[in-house]
C-alpha cells in the first residue's frame, strides 16, 4: 500500500483540534541534547539530511544535487542557462527579464506551512530553495523538527544567503510574506532578512494559460504545459497533517516524501522560468498563435510598444484576425490611418460575427468620421455594427454596445 493511501486511512486518527497542533509532544531538551539524540537519525542521513545545531536546538537540512542535463519536463537544466542567456539580447524592459542577472543569482524558493492562511498561527515548516551554477542544481531544504525550534530553521537558512531575486509561483501573495511576518517574531535572534527581487510565475502563468484551465495551480501548469506529471507524489493539503503527525511520532517516513513534493515545486519553477522566457522572446518553435497573441498583450500592458507592434505583426502576417485589430490600434496612435483602416476592414470583412468583427466596425467609423470625413461611410458602418451585433446577440434591457452605437449613429446623422 503506498504511502499515500495510508495516510488517507490514517487522516481521522492523527488530526486533532487546532489549539492542539502548535503544542509539541516530546519534552524539547531530552530530544535535542546531542545531535546524536535526534530520532531516526540514520533515516535522515539515508534521505541526504543532516542536523545543524543552533543553542541546543536543531533543524534539519537536507541537500540535493541535479546535474545540467537532467530533464524535468520539457527542458533539461541547462536550457535554464540558455533562457538567461537570451535575456541578454533583449533590448526591453520586462517583468521576468533576467538581464544583467548571472544564473546563480536567481533564488527559486518554495514553502511548506501548517496551513494556507497568514499571520502569527501559520508557521513554515520546510524552506526548500535551488540555485542554478555552470555546472548543477543544488537544491537545499530545511526542515523544522518541531513548532518551537525556528530559530536554527532560520539561522541556516539566512547565514549564507547572497541571491538577487527570488522565483516563486504565488510567493508575492503567500510565500514570503509569511517568511517575513515568522523572522518578525524571532528577529532578535537572526541575521537580518534580506532583500530581494521578485520574479512570481504565478501571475505569468495566468496571462499566458488561465483559459486553457480551471485553476492555474503549480501541478496543472505542470501536467498541461510543462509535461512533467507526479508520480505517487503527496498532495499539498496532506502536508500539514503529515507534519503533526511526524511531532507526535518522530517518524520521518511522511515528512520525507513531502520534502520530496516540496523538492518537485522547486524544480519545477526553473522548469517553467525556462519555458516563461522562450515563450516571452518567442524562441519556442511550438509556440501557438494564441500564445503570441497574448504576449503581445503582456508588451502592450507594461508599456513595451515596440514590442507589442513588432508580437502583433509577426502574428498579423499568418491572417490572425485579432492581432490585427490589436495592429490597428498602435497604427492609429502613430497615426498610420491608412493602414490601420486596412487591418480594420479586414477584420470587419473577414470576421465570424464574434466581438472584435463588431468592433472592427465602429472603429472604421471612427476613423471615417475624425481622420477622413467621411460622414456617409461612417455611418454604415456603424449601421453594419449594429445589425452584426443583434444577429449574434439576444436582446438584453442593459446592451452597453447597442447604446452607444445608436448615440454614434444619431450624432453622425446630424453631421
Amino acid at each position: 500500500m503506498s504511502l499515500l493511501n495510508k495516510l488517507n486511512r490514517m487522516k481521522h486518527h492523527i488530526v486533532r483540534e487546532e489549539k492542539d497542533k502548535m503544542t509539541p509532544i516530546h519534552n524539547k531538551e531530552e530530544a535535542v541534547s546531542t545531535a546524536y539524540d535526534i530520532p531516526f537519525l540514520d533515516i535522515w542521513e539515508t534521505a541526504n539530511a543532516r542536523p545543524y545545531m543552533k543553542d541546543d536546538e536543531y533543524c534539519l537540512i537536507r541537500e540535493v544535487h541535479y546535474p545540467l542535463d537532467h530533464i524535468h519536463g520539457k527542458y533539461s537544466f541547462r536550457e535554464f542557462l540558455r533562457a538567461v542567456e537570451l535575456w541578454k539580447q533583449y533590448d526591453g524592459n520586462h517583468p521576468l527579464s533576467a538581464k544583467g542577472f548571472l544564473p546563480s543569482d536567481l533564488f527559486f524558493f518554495d514553502t511548506e506551512a501548517t496551513g494556507l492562511g497568514g499571520g502569527a498561527g501559520n508557521t513554515i515548516f520546510i524552506l526548500g530553495y535551488a540555485s542554478v551554477t555552470d555546472h548543477e542544481v543544488i537544491l537545499k531544504q530545511h526542515f523544522l523538527p518541531e513548532p518551537g525550534m525556528e530559530v536554527p530553521l532560520y539561522y541556516s537558512f539566512l547565514e549564507n544567503i547572497n541571491y538577487t531575486t527570488l522565483v516563486t509561483y504565488n510567493g508575492k501573495a503567500f510565500d514570503w510574506p509569511q517568511v517575513k511576518t515568522r523572522h518578525t517574531l524571532i528577529r532578535d535572534h537572526l541575521p537580518k532578512l534580506p532583500s530581494f527581487g521578485h520574479f512570481d510565475l504565478y501571475h505569468a502563468s495566468r496571462r499566458l494559460w488561465k483559459t486553457k484551465m480551471d485553476k492555474v495551480k503549480l501541478v496543472n501548469v505542470e501536467k498541461e504545459i510543462l509535461q512533467f506529471e507526479r508520480q505517487d507524489d503527496i498532495p499539498g493539503y496532506l502536508a500539514p497533517m503529515i507534519y503533526f503527525d511526524y511531532v507526535d511520532r518522530k517518524n520521518p517516513e511522511g515528512v520525507i516524501e513531502i520534502l520530496k513534493h516540496n523538492e518537485n515545486d522547486i524544480l519545477s519553477l526553473i522548469t517553467l522560468y525556462t519555458h516563461l522566457t522562450l515563450q516571452i522572446l518567442q524562441a519556442d518553435p511550438m509556440q501557438s498563435n494564441e500564445e503570441k497573441l497574448l504576449i503581445g498583450k503582456w508588451f502592450d500592458y507594461i508599456g513595451e510598444e515596440k514590442k507589442a507592434i513588432e508580437t502583433y505583426s509577426l502574428i498579423a502576417e499568418e491572417d490572425n484576425l485579432e492581432a490585427k485589430y490589436e495592429l490597428a490600434y498602435k497604427l492609429k496612435r502613430r497615426r498610420e490611418y491608412e493602414s490601420a483602416k486596412q487591418l480594420w476592414t479586414e477584420v470587419a470583412f473577414y470576421g465570424d460575427g464574434n466581438n472584435i468583427q463588431q468592433q472592427a466596425y465602429i472603429e472604421l467609423a471612427k476613423l471615417m468620421e475624425h481622420q477622413f470625413k467621411d460622414y456617409q461611410l461612417a455611418i454604415e458602418y456603424v449601421r453594419k455594427a449594429i445589425a452584426l451585433h443583434e444577429s449574434c446577440n439576444s436582446v438584453k434591457k442593459e446592451d452597453t454596445f447597442l447604446e452607444d452605437a445608436n448615440k454614434r449613429l444619431n450624432r453622425l446623422k446630424k453631421k
